[in-house]
């Protein structure tokens, strides 16, 4: 069983920085990759960014150019760094883990999930 655990969230001001973490215990895999995903109030979890084991990164639309995914293989632990935050990036972020795909940005393709971190950016 993979166990993922999520921190950073918190409250910011529009304009403002917060870097999440996902740390990663358990199993262990070769080929893999990890994403974000984030679900505001009344609508569908959807992607954000993801990493795989070779360091190639996908971005939703919507996050490139403000936010960086990047992983720490010795800590078994990804990074968002977000940037430049807009009110409309409020929402629960979770982190997730894929041995089904190798750049997935689909929840479908996605095993494990973590609990989430509320993120909150006020105007």
């Amino acid at each position: 069983q993979v166990q993922l655990v999520e921190s950073g969230g918190g409250l910011v001001q529009a304009g403002g920085s917060l870097r999440l973490s996902c740390a990663a215990s358990g199993r262990t895999f070769s080929n893999y990759a990890m994403g974000w995903f984030r679900q505001a109030p009344g609508k569908e979890r959807e992607f954000v960014a993801s990493i795989n084991w070779r360091g190639i990164t996908a971005y939703a639309d919507s996050v490139k150019g403000r936010f960086t995914i990047s992983g720490d293989n010795a800590k078994d632990t990804v990074y968002l760094q977000m940037n430049s935050l807009k009110p409309e990036d409020t929402a629960v972020y979770y982190c997730a883990v894929s041995t089904r795909a190798p750049l997935p940005t689909q929840a479908i393709y996605y095993d494990y999930w973590g609990q989430g971190t509320q993120v909150t950016v006020s105007s």
